[in-house]
């Protein structure tokens, strides 16, 4: 029973951990500056500057609460401690749910609930001016 409890146990960890990776694929940009728009209020992905919230300029592969002269949440600055950088794994966990992530995040978005969304997001992130 207990080599079968084990053994259970290690595939839904395998399988939860696998999720967010096996769920990645390559995105079009294109599709995401148009799916970007509803993050557009409070985030910028082309210009070094805040609004309501941080620039998300070269988001992929940046520490994770580390824009100078943001004021982040003690959530996100806890995220941050939990997940240090911006991987696309990261980004599709948390642009699918940023309050389960960071739960006490000063930002209001539900997430994006398509999987296709998210990773067209990420593609435009990643690279912006591949969306022109």
């Amino acid at each position: 029973m207990r080599i079968s409890t084990s053994l259970f146990s290690g595939a839904v960890l395998a399988a939860c951990l696998s999720v967010p990776t096996a769920a990645l694929a390559d995105g079009d940009a294109a599709a995401g500056a148009k799916v970007f728009k509803k993050c557009a209020a409070c985030h910028t992905a082309t210009e070094d500057k805040n609004k309501i919230g941080p620039t998300l300029m070269g988001i992929v592969g940046r520490p994770v609460a580390s824009i100078e002269g943001f004021k982040y949440s003690d959530a996100m600055k806890k995220h941050a401690e939990e997940v240090p950088t911006w991987t696309e794994e990261a980004l599709y966990t948390y642009l699918h749910d940023p309050k389960g992530v960071a739960k006490g995040t000063k930002m209001i978005f539900v997430g994006l609930k398509k999987d296709q969304d998210v990773n067209d997001v990420i593609a435009y992130l990643k690279d912006p001016s591949a969306a022109e």
